[in-house]
């Protein structure tokens, strides 16, 4: 029975997918044309499917309810009180968490002194808040956003007065997930960068070669297996190896618990795109 339920609601979802194409179609076809077009040059990245971003970008950017949903003679509005909340802005996370006695929500390492009403969040360092009604803080490790909570939505303002000064803060993240782990920048400078890199247990970075950087590898916590050119040594805390420019190099984690290593690169050129991959298990190119 339920495989016949599993099917039947496939069956409906389905109908709704098309019916839904269907008057996209007929009030936004830039969107639906813009929309085809990104999934037709879109690529497999593992479990993902990554749309084509130019064409992606291309795309009119208006909301489904705008577009569709306004303008459809095949849909039913229906009164309903469900306390629904799509959480979209900072004041909303105000809205639905825990207040103290002076209605504030705090989370992280945040501490108050004659504050009301405020939503503060520190997710790096110590916060403190010192008076002050009804504001929103947010502390990360990328930026500080602080401001009147009924001015939440102008964050999107933000974003775009980001993008029109080439700021990076918004896109490029001090943590960046990969699929063997993650790495974390640390510290940059002249001919330098520091990061912190995790590694899961069975999972290993790509067999690969820098042409304008040298690494110096540190292990922190775990074991590591590293090819070196023709040599593989496994380390483990505390130790550490040399990665010339030039040579072919892999980073492995042999081991059941995450690894963790601090890698200090230095160089001409320090780019994320200054990799030659030889061989990698998760097919990026």
């Amino acid at each position: 029975m339920s495989r016949i339920v599993s099917f039947r609601q496939m069956q409906d979802g389905t109908r709704a997918d098309y019916l839904l194409l269907e008057e996209l179609e007929r009030a936004r076809p830039d969107i639906l044309k813009a929309a085809r077009h990104a999934l037709k040059a879109s690529k497999r990245d593992l479990d993902f499917l990554r749309l084509d971003a130019r064409a992606f970008a291309d795309c009119p950017a208006e909301s489904i309810d705008y577009a569709v949903m306004e303008k459809t003679a095949s849909g039913a509005v229906v009164a309903a009180d469900m306390g629904w909340s799509d959480v979209g802005s900072w004041s909303a996370l105000w809205e639905i968490g825990e207040k103290d006695a002076a209605g504030n929500v705090v989370r992280g390492d945040a501490q108050l002194q004659g504050a009301s009403g405020c939503y503060v969040r520190a997710d790096s360092r110590l916060v403190y808040l010192l008076g002050g009604k009804d504001l929103m803080v947010v502390e990360t490790d990328d930026a500080v956003l602080v401001g009147e909570r009924a001015r939440a939505q102008e964050v999107k303002d933000i974003v775009e007065s980001l993008d029109r000064g080439a700021r990076s803060e918004h896109v490029s993240h001090s943590r960046v997930y990969r699929p063997w782990g993650y790495y974390e920048t640390i510290d940059t400078g002249k001919r330098f960068q520091v990061k912190r890199l995790m590694v899961k247990p069975g999972e290993a970075l790509s067999l690969q070669l820098h042409r304008h950087r040298a690494e110096h590898w540190v292990v922190v916590s775990g074991s590591a297996r590293v090819t070196r050119g023709e040599e593989i040594v496994v380390l483990s805390e505390n130790e550490s190896t040399y990665i010339p420019v030039g040579m072919k190099h892999r980073l492995e984690n042999p081991g059941k618990i995450p690894l963790f290593l601090i890698e200090v690169q230095s160089g001409g050129y320090l780019g994320e795109d200054d990799i030659v991959r030889f061989d990698d298990r998760y097919r990026r190119g």
